[in-house]
């Protein structure tokens, strides 16, 4: 990643924290004053965030880091490492806010939320809306795991503050349970959310990579002059980028200069098409017996 995409993910980033930060303190502030669960599981979720924001933060401040002889391939991963750590911190405390709002629906409420409560939660969406709307566009721009993780907990967040309004208001026309009921609600589009996380960067660092991108790339090459045929292709990912190495069968009667003027187009193709790492092209001739 360029440095000055580095720093409009990093803002990205900070944007998403300062909202949290204050977001978390009018929340858990005014849950307490106006009695709204649903409220305070609205404002601990931020609270989290802080905390998942922070850890994306250090990642990405890790993944500038060149490469070093313990790091040949560079510091990359360590923004998707930073992904897994906050979907751990999301899960966790979804499951908190889960398990504490269950009982509160069984056992009942015996005040009942402030109309205040639901503007506050509505307040908060809005905010947050605008948050993943920025953030989801600088991700794509700059195809970053860390940013696109926050960008997808902006919106889940936006969410669970709607859910909590509806809660806080249907306790106004006579539905009290459905204050805490909103709070269950809000602690499962944390766990899903944390596992959407999950589920993504560990297969990243478990050196998955999507089938129909990997397709693609193979199609790719085959356009390029000179190729019979692609024998193989791996491809990982690295952070926001991808590390290639792809086999290709050319006519055995080419020479050395011909066949790496070869290479040298598809590395141009690849790289001009996706975010890519470094790419290591095998020449073998057409022809040749296994």
């Amino acid at each position: 990643m360029h440095l000055d995409q580095q720093k409009r993910v990093e803002r990205g980033v900070y944007i998403s924290l300062g909202a949290y930060i204050f977001l978390s303190i009018v929340k858990l502030v005014s849950g307490f004053f106006f009695h709204s669960d649903a409220l305070i599981a609205d404002g601990l979720n931020n609270a989290t965030d802080i905390i998942a924001s922070m850890a994306v933060l250090v990642g990405l401040k890790i993944s500038r880091k060149p490469a070093d002889e313990d790091h040949p391939y560079g510091h990359l991963r360590a923004e998707t490492i930073a992904s897994m750590v906050a979907s751990f911190i999301m899960v966790v405390i979804g499951l908190q806010v889960l398990i504490s709002s269950i009982k509160k629906v069984f056992k009942g409420i015996e005040t009942e939320p402030s109309l205040i409560a639901a503007m506050i939660a509505l307040f908060g969406a809005a905010v947050m809306l605008g948050v993943y709307f920025y953030n989801i566009k600088v991700a794509r721009e700059t195809d970053s795991q860390g940013l696109k993780a926050a960008a997808l907990d902006n919106r889940s967040d936006a969410f669970v503050s709607i859910g909590a309004a509806v809660g806080i208001l249907g306790a106004q026309i006579g539905l009290p349970w459905l204050d805490p009921a909103a709070a269950v609600f809000v602690g499962l589009i944390i766990i899903k959310t944390g596992w959407e996380i999950f589920s993504e960067t560990s297969h990243n660092l478990s050196d998955g990579f999507d089938y129909e991108e990997g397709k693609e790339m193979e199609d790719k090459i085959l356009n390029v002059d000179g190729v019979e045929m692609v024998g193989d292709l791996k491809a990982r990912r690295h952070g926001n980028r991808a590390i290639i190495d792809v086999t290709i069968k050319v006519d055995p009667t080419l020479n050395v200069i011909e066949s790496h003027e070869i290479t040298e187009k598809i590395e141009d193709t690849i790289k001009e098409a996706y975010n890519v790492e470094s790419i290591q092209v095998h020449v073998e001739p057409e022809d040749e017996k296994k």
